[in-house]
């Protein structure tokens, strides 16, 4: 796999505009009517779930994870090419219930989970993945109390801890599911109520490049979950083996080796799961993947200024729209993520400059440092992988800036 021109990252151009869903970027301000904004591509998602559909054994089920990109536009999209949501808060629930996937088809994960939404998710029909014993006495109370027979399944804190992500959110102490050496308990007290527990969710990190990893991660999971199989009264007929896979945002980032990901998880299926488990419905889980590249955050200079020998250009966005390409959502170090000016796709890079938004903080830094060609007040900055963990992961209401408008084209 090679690198990407991180310009254009896969975006057509016309001359000297880049175009998303076809439209040029300046036509797309034109209709929002006002900068900044975020702007995703349909066109992009059809072909991301045409790929992973091409790579992953043909029956395994592909499950969108609603908090990469919430936006219901997208979700509605999504969730006519994928096979199952997954939620992580009452809001997001009631999101995906709005779409035409069924209720038994989405999953709610996530620590800390309100008895209000864990009574809502089983008054809907969600499977509800438990995180604790605790969590587990609250749902099965509420179902008691709706004289409703849930559908759950057990999130599991592996015993293994998968190198090479950018988050990690299994192994070791997690506030995130349940610890696999704790599993048989939880299930041998779930067995006394009216529950019916379907089987497991094993999620050990995010943002991975590495399919030797990945395909490391999944064969240990897979052997986790079968081993903890042998305490389920009755066969697991869901068994979802998390996702992870991460896209390029720097400069020195390859782009995952899918084929490699869906032939490893093919010859593991094959040799382990189906010949022990031929019913269970085999979930791959998957946000950024899907999402991320589809998108781009629209910012428009304001104001360029000369500080002591630095350029500054200053946008009307930054870091409470996307807190992520400032470097403030987990980066040990921070590094830039794709940036271009999008009116001047055809000339050169001519000046190195500091990209900042509009915020009384030095972290609210864009670009730093970054190559572009000259770019006037009025210019157009867009930021790349904007697609997921954008908006809703940013704080928003620092220093009460109006809200960017989110469009899908």
């Amino acid at each position: 796999m090679t690198q990407i021109d991180r310009r254009t990252m896969s975006f057509p151009t016309a001359g000297s505009e880049l175009l998303v869903g076809g439209i040029p970027v300046s036509r797309l301000a034109e209709r929002v009517g006002s900068t900044p904004f975020f702007a995703y591509d349909r066109s992009r998602l059809d072909a991301r779930v045409g790929q992973l559909r091409a790579a992953l054994p043909h029956d395994v089920h592909l499950s969108y994870a609603v908090k990469a990109n919430p936006m219901p536009a997208v979700v509605q999209h999504l969730s006519t090419i994928v096979d199952s949501l997954d939620v992580a808060s009452g809001a997001e629930m009631r999101v995906a219930l709005d779409t035409p996937v069924p209720p038994a088809a989405i999953s709610f994960a996530g620590p800390g989970k309100s008895v209000a939404e864990l009574t809502q998710a089983v008054a809907a029909g969600v499977l509800v993945e438990l995180e604790s014993p605790l969590e587990a006495e609250r749902l099965t109370t509420a179902a008691e109390r709706l004289g409703v027979r849930p559908q759950v399944a057990v999130r599991v804190n592996p015993d293994f801890e998968v190198k090479g992500s950018g988050m990690r959110m299994g192994g070791g102490a997690q506030q995130f599911g349940v610890d696999a050496e704790e599993v048989p308990a939880l299930l041998k007290e779930l067995g006394d109520r009216d529950v019916d527990v379907v089987g497991f969710h094993v999620f050990s990190g995010s943002q991975n490049l590495h399919a030797d990893i990945l395909a490391q991660a999944q064969a240990r999971t897979v052997e986790l979950v079968l081993r903890l199989a042998d305490d389920l009264a009755d066969e697991p007929t869901y068994l979802n083996i998390g996702g992870g896979f991460g896209i390029p945002y720097y400069d020195k980032d390859v782009p995952l080796d899918l084929g490699t990901v869906g032939a490893n998880l093919e010859s593991l299926l094959a040799a382990r799961v189906r010949p022990r488990l031929p019913g269970a419905r085999v979930v791959v889980e998957l946000g950024r993947y899907i999402v991320g590249e589809a998108g781009v955050y629209v910012t428009r200079v304001v104001d360029r200024k000369l500080s002591r020998g630095s350029t500054f250009l200053v946008v009307d966005g930054g870091m409470h729209h996307q807190l992520a390409a400032s470097g403030n959502f987990g980066q040990v170090i921070r590094r830039n993520y794709p940036i271009a000016v999008a009116n001047r796709m055809d000339e050169a890079d001519s000046e190195v400059v500091q990209v900042v938004g509009s915020l009384c903080t030095p972290l609210d830094l864009l670009g730093d440092k970054v190559a572009l060609p000259r770019a006037e007040v009025d210019d157009l900055v867009v930021v790349h992988q904007a697609g997921a963990y954008g908006l809703t992961a940013s704080p928003t209401a620092f220093l009460s800036h109006p809200q960017p408008l989110e469009v899908l084209v």
